[in-house]
């Protein structure tokens, strides 16, 4: 698995019920029923995700995650997981609440548009940036809302949340002491942990 879902498969208590959302192949739920005993579904729009969770006996459902999840009660699982897909989401703010309407924490990991890299490939060479976490032209990319470390904890504020857990990483989503200094320069990724605010 990528570094960061092994920090993810780490933050996940044994036994619990979860719901990760742009599962892709299934490969975290897959580590966490065999490793933890975890239950759960995974929702998949790309037809060659879904095959590959079908291969792997994971539960996975096709469905756009910009339609919501009204198909879920409230507090249905432990934990929502959404690895590299709230950039893509036409209201990520909205899918925020939906996540911690089904359960009281959620995981999330998008690509840092602050980091370094890309601040100085848009600064010096005048176009949008290109590197692993953003590995598509401006004209083909599925990202179409860009954030920052920095924005991502202000929505969190704004919205009276509570981050439990956060963790940064370089392009093959791997910790350096850098990045824990200084996440919104330094950071290429970010895992958050939050929670519902009391």
């Amino acid at each position: 698995m990528r570094a960061d879902l092994e920090l993810i498969h780490g933050w996940i208590p044994h036994g619990a019920h979860i719901l990760d959302l742009g599962c892709g192949d299934g490969a975290l739920l897959d580590a966490l029923a065999r490793d933890k005993n975890v239950t759960g579904y995974g929702l998949e729009i790309d037809p060659d995700g879904i095959t590959a969770c079908i291969a792997r006996g994971v539960n996975v459902i096709e469905q756009n995650l910009d339609q919501g999840l009204a198909n879920f009660d409230d507090d249905a699982c432990d934990l929502v997981i959404m690895t590299q897909a709230l950039q893509a989401l036409r209201r990520p703010d909205r899918m925020l609440d939906e996540m911690l309407r089904v359960a009281s924490e959620c995981i999330i990991t998008f690509p840092n548009f602050a980091y370094w890299r890309h601040r100085a490939y848009l600064g010096f060479k005048g176009y949008m940036p290109v590197s692993k976490s953003l590995p598509h032209a401006w004209y083909d990319t599925p990202n179409i809302h860009l954030s920052t470390f920095n924005d991502f904890e202000r929505l969190c504020r704004d919205k009276g949340l509570i981050i439990s857990d956060r963790a940064v990483g370089n392009g093959d989503h791997e910790g350096h002491w850098s990045s824990r200094w200084w996440p919104n320069l330094f950071g290429e990724t970010a895992i958050f942990r939050v929670s519902r605010g009391r």
